[in-house]
């Protein structure tokens, strides 16, 4: 199982997720955003949380067209796995691999504190170590998490099974309260809270270590 990690200028949680992604059992790279390829075999991509580029223009875009976003794109085209947390999640809507867009907080505030959230579907790769319904606790930390799409797009969403996590008192505006969306294969996730920094008892909290597992499980040669 190998998974790639991507590093921007102002990535701040490239190593957090690396750890959990080896703690779960992943051969993981790290993998500079001015490279133009993934390494061979790469399973799973993932997309840390931090500010790109120091957020300018907007959060996300300028590290959406940096050259390895091509190669994350057509991973993902090709039905591999990717993984967006916070700024990650915000990087994956700038490249169109998941619809709508992440905007300013409802009330212009960074938010920094552990969120309950409801695990809304079981049926993905990286829910799979969950049931719809379950409630879990991770950190949030962001400014601009106010998920954002038109009625159609949340419909299909809903209706489609796509809405992978909600938040039990939504902190930021996000339409739907919605946290975390997954694309139309399943197979790319993006989510504003953090799962990595759940995922070891010594950071408060394991709740995000089953979504790694559970990958990973997926991921496991039979």
């Amino acid at each position: 199982m190998k998974a790639a990690v991507i590093v921007f200028p102002g990535s701040n949680c490239d190593r957090d997720l690396a750890v959990a992604l080896r703690a779960a059992g992943m051969d993981v790279t790290m993998v500079w955003h001015k490279d133009t390829g993934l390494p061979d075999g790469t399973d799973v991509v993932g997309v840390p949380g931090g500010f790109s580029f120091g957020d300018y223009l907007r959060c996300g875009a300028i590290a959406a067209r940096s050259p390895i976003a091509a190669a994350v794109v057509a991973h993902a085209g090709r039905g591999g796995y990717v993984l967006g947390i916070c700024n990650g999640f915000q990087v994956l809507t700038e490249t169109g691999l998941l619809p709508g867009a992440l905007i300013r907080n409802a009330g212009l505030r960074f938010i920094c504190r552990d969120q309950a959230l409801e695990v809304v579907t079981a049926d993905s790769a990286f829910t799979a170590g969950s049931v719809a319904g379950q409630i879990v606790h991770f950190p949030i930390a962001h400014h601009d998490g106010n998920y954002v799409a038109n009625a159609e797009v949340l419909a299909r969403l809903a209706g489609e099974d796509r809405v992978a996590f909600r938040y039990v008192d939504n902190p930021n505006g996000s339409s739907g309260d919605i946290a975390g969306v997954l694309s139309d294969n399943r197979r790319v996730l993006g989510l504003m809270p953090h799962p990595e920094r759940a995922a070891d008892p010594a950071l408060g909290g394991t709740d995000g270590a089953a979504m790694f597992r559970a990958l990973a499980g997926v991921l496991a040669p039979a």
